[in-house]
């Protein structure tokens, strides 16, 4: 639970979230165990104007947050970029999201600014940290949390630490190969990314939408060939949610694939919970019913028994929390 009450002895936090379509800014503080957001700013990322003009729209939030802060109250700063990156030297290295974003030494740029620790690390990452320390894995040694949104991804909590890899590429399980056809994500048909993302839901839709369309059936969630389009992973959940047999379908699928996906993680990093995101606490009960059979089918039944499977805790602000996470895992 985060605490929303004043603390003593608490110390202020910064945390920057840089992403495709928005950056935030927010200004934390943190007493040693909650965490408290006191501000928080956000703002569109206007991509065409390259990264020195978000850059600067970036320091100038800063510099708001933490007027009247004194800099030795200032832990430090956390951004949360989605990769590729490398967080040992603080540099952004073409996010496909972020177009121009070349070689940014952004924590340098940020230190040279603000004369304040800063840190970076991928957004799978960020988020990993924030429900480990704030959310679902409170207490937890080995942590696995998925992203399950408009990708997938993964952050890694291993014996008590983030562990990223050799050169931060560690978690990127969204490419594995689940079957040799299917929805492709992360450059790959049949991939986990493309079974189980926002995407890749879409894209099963759209394909079995077609097929019902094309023999002069009804779907419920779209109707005629030229609004396939139209079609999202939530659109097919509301008509899920509603009885449709096809959404329902879709949805048992990509479930199948979740649970694959989950049964070579708890064989792999025997983990004491799986914590996921985004599309999963939200249809929750269109998933798991099937990801729990094939995972009870699939996984070594001494790994299977102490690892939890939990919706992640911190919502729609986990964006905000992964940030101030990133500047405290030092």
């Amino acid at each position: 639970m985060i605490k929303q009450h004043s603390m003593a002895n608490k110390q202020h936090l910064i945390g920057v979230d840089i992403g495709g379509t928005k950056c935030a800014v927010v200004l934390g503080e943190y007493d040693g165990s909650e965490i408290r957001i006191i501000n928080k700013v956000n703002f569109p990322t206007q991509i065409a104007k390259g990264p020195e003009y978000i850059l600067n729209e970036i320091k100038s939030a800063v510099h708001d947050q933490i007027k009247g802060v004194s800099k030795s109250e200032i832990a430090g700063i956390g951004i949360s970029c989605g990769g590729p990156l490398n967080s040992k030297t603080g540099t952004i290295l073409s996010p496909p999201n972020l177009i121009g974003w070349d070689n940014i030494k952004v924590v340098e740029i940020f230190e040279q600014e603000f004369g304040i620790k800063t840190y970076l690390q991928n957004d799978a990452n960020a988020c990993a940290l924030a429900e480990w320390r704030f959310g679902a894995g409170r207490g937890l040694d080995n942590v696995i949390f998925l992203t399950f949104g408009t990708g997938m991804g993964a952050g890694l909590i291993l014996n008590g630490k983030l562990y990223s890899g050799t050169n931060d590429m560690a978690g990127e399980v969204g490419h594995i190969r689940m079957a040799d056809f299917g929805p492709v994500g992360y450059g790959k048909a049949g991939s986990f990314e493309g079974f189980c993302s926002g995407g890749g839901i879409k894209q099963l839709a759209i394909t079995m939408a077609m097929e019902k369309l094309q023999m002069g059936e009804q779907v419920s969630f779209c109707n005629n060939i030229h609004d396939l389009d139209s079609i999202t992973a939530k659109t097919v959940s509301d008509a899920a949610f509603a009885g449709d047999e096809l959404a329902k379908r879709i949805y048992e699928i990509s479930g199948e694939y979740l649970g694959k996906g989950l049964s070579i993680m708890i064989d792999m990093l025997n983990p004491e919970a799986i914590i996921i995101g985004s599309i999963f606490t939200r249809s929750r009960d269109l998933l798991w019913p099937t990801a729990e059979k094939v995972i009870k089918a699939e996984s070594l039944n001494y790994s299977n028994a102490v690892c939890k499977i939990l919706p992640a805790q911190l919502g729609d602000h986990i964006g905000d929390y992964a940030a101030l996470a990133v500047a405290l895992n030092n």
